[in-house]
């Protein structure tokens, strides 16, 4: 398996700034205005109904990451040939399950007095409003083999609310990431399942994060101001 960087980057501006059509601002819209932040995601980077109206306005392309659920996310590494290697029966070894870059925004400008108005009129919308821009990385390699073996080699996700950590973070990790040879990696790991296998979500966490000698994985963060 060998991994390829996209050119993909974050966007430095952590605001929203344009705002919503003021024709849109009905009676009706206001008595809606509940059911567009419904089901918001306190830890996350999955978007809300308003917030996904405010990405368009702002030309930012969201993706769905599960039915129902969007959020501002590009490809951070790809898999080089994957298709190609898939079709011709390779599907043992390690192999990235997913790698992305993740944002979530805020609001300033015009946006934010729009966002202001919308809260007193649905004190729900303090939810989306109260939020600090937030940045996140994501990898995940994965491991099969014919005896039926399956586990995760590295699942590695860090957040921050600092545009100029994720950026230092991102390009260490690329540094470091190009360089892992995963079989090698896998290997080692299977010989040493006693000592992980039988450990929680968190802990093989910890693990796994002492068996690479990175940092420990940083997520879950407190989103609002």
């Amino acid at each position: 398996m060998k991994l390829t960087l996209t050119d993909n980057k974050f966007i430095k501006n952590p605001h929203y700034t344009r705002a919503l059509r003021q024709e849109i601002e009905t009676e009706t819209w206001y008595n809606n205005l509940w059911a567009y932040v419904d089901k918001f995601d306190q830890n996350g980077f999955d978007l809300t109904k308003l917030e996904e109206f405010y990405a368009k306005k702002n030309s930012h392309t969201f993706s769905m990451v599960r039915p129902g659920r969007n959020a501002l996310i590009q490809d951070w590494f790809l898999e080089e040939n994957q298709e190609h290697s898939r079709a011709k029966g390779a599907t043992t070894g390690p192999h990235i399950n997913h790698a992305y870059l993740f944002e979530r925004k805020g609001f300033g400008g015009e946006a934010l007095i729009q966002m202001e108005r919308f809260a007193n009129k649905c004190n729900l919308v303090h939810k989306v409003l109260q939020m600090k821009p937030k940045w996140g990385l994501d990898f995940s390699i994965d491991y099969v083999d014919k005896r039926g073996n399956v586990f995760e080699v590295l699942h590695w996700e860090w957040d921050t609310f600092n545009y100029e950590e994720v950026i230092e973070k991102k390009k260490h990790m690329e540094d470091w990431l190009v360089t892992v040879d995963w079989n090698e990696a896998a290997s080692k790991m299977l010989d040493r399942k006693s000592e992980w296998h039988h450990l929680g979500f968190f802990e093989q966490s910890d693990w796994k994060t002492r068996f690479f000698d990175i940092e420990k994985e940083r997520f879950k963060m407190v989103i609002w101001k």
